[in-house]
């Protein structure tokens, strides 16, 4: 599975062009000589002395919380460390990303955004903080395709039943997003786009609420993250008509791409860390190379190849040249959409 500006890696796996290998490879190579990785030095030196909070803007149960969680309760199991995740929803994730600019750059409060901090720019000209300089670029976490969920109930099996749907209802069909500006959203409205059908969209305040709307029938329809839906499609809860990716997925290995009967349909949503922007440098580098060497732990990756998420060492430069680069990305696709 890959996406646009991405390269093939091991095991089918994709990272981001302007990773290059070369830059990655002289990166491994600085955490792996760091004495702060796998060392009981790395792991009771100054910071942190006390628990940090972990901000994620958005609700318990979608794709940036569960990927949060899961790094940072290892983080915190391999240092003896307390992370707490703090989630702090509402307006697309600004409300969040405001509280955490604003926030002592003293290591204590770090935040876990998604794509929406890309987008958010481009969507909102007038927010209280500025997305490039108000934050220090940490890690970049996962990468995951969207998958397209419905009701267990739904008729339609295919890409092309939904749109053959969408296409008979009188305004559209109801499609679910987590937030306005979301990928989730921008998603819907390529579909919407490619497929020429109308759909009449409704916004919620994050991924988990809307998933379990559709699984408890009040909304039938959603683009969502792929490493929060996959769970609830496996047992049965709700079910799977495509992913937003390329080729096969490493769970759901049956569940076709979408763009191979809508060619343009291709979004993933990625997930990273951040501090406020004068954060020290040296906690920012302690950051990266403790989550890089999470990376190489065989529980993390197992849990992340059962979600269908893509990942690869980085370094907090690389990290900003990719937000630099996404941030130019939606900032262009918002211009073509009406929302």
């Amino acid at each position: 599975m890959s996406g646009p500006g991405f390269e093939r890696i091991s095991r089918g796996r994709s990272i981001p062009a302007s990773l290059t290998r070369r830059r990655l490879l002289e990166g491994s190579i600085a955490a792996l000589a760091s004495p702060f990785v796998a060392t009981a030095g790395w792991a009771n030196s100054e910071w942190p002395s006390r628990a940090v909070r972990v901000v994620v803007p958005y609700p318990p149960g979608g794709g940036a919380d569960t990927t949060a969680r899961i790094l940072f309760q290892k983080l915190g199991e391999v240092w003896g460390k307390s992370f707490v995740i703090d989630n702090k929803a509402g307006a697309g994730g600004t409300l969040a990303e405001a509280a955490v600019a604003k926030s002592d750059a003293d290591g204590y409060t770090i935040m876990h955004d998604a794509t929406g901090h890309s987008i958010n720019p481009g969507l909102y000209p007038n927010l209280s903080f500025n997305a490039e300089k108000d934050f220090a670029p940490v890690f970049l976490a996962t990468l995951v395709p969207n998958v397209l969920v419905v009701n267990k109930e739904v008729a339609e099996n295919t890409l092309a039943d939904v749109t053959a749907a969408a296409k008979a209802a009188p305004g559209g069909l109801q499609f679910a997003s987590s937030g306005i500006g979301t990928v989730q959203h921008l998603c819907l409205e390529m579909f919407k786009s490619l497929a020429q059908v109308p759909v009449i969209h409704v916004p919620y305040r994050g991924g988990g609420p809307a998933l379990n709307d559709v699984m408890g029938g009040h909304i039938r329809y959603f683009f969502s993250n792929g490493a929060a839906s996959v769970g609830m499609v496996e047992v049965g809860q709700i079910k799977a008509i495509c992913h937003t990716g390329k080729g096969k997925l490493n769970t759901l290995a049956d569940l076709p791409a979408a763009q191979d009967s809508l060619p343009g349909l291709e979004a993933y949503e990625w997930n990273g860390v951040f501090a406020p922007a004068k954060t020290p440098p040296e906690i920012v580098q302690k950051l990266n190379a403790g989550l890089n060497q999470l990376l190489r732990e065989a529980d993390i990756r197992e849990r992340f190849k059962t979600l269908n998420i893509d990942y690869k060492e980085n370094t907090p430069e690389e990290f900003r040249a990719f937000v630099a680069d996404e941030t130019k990305k939606w900032a262009a696709t918002l211009k073509t959409v009406t929302l």
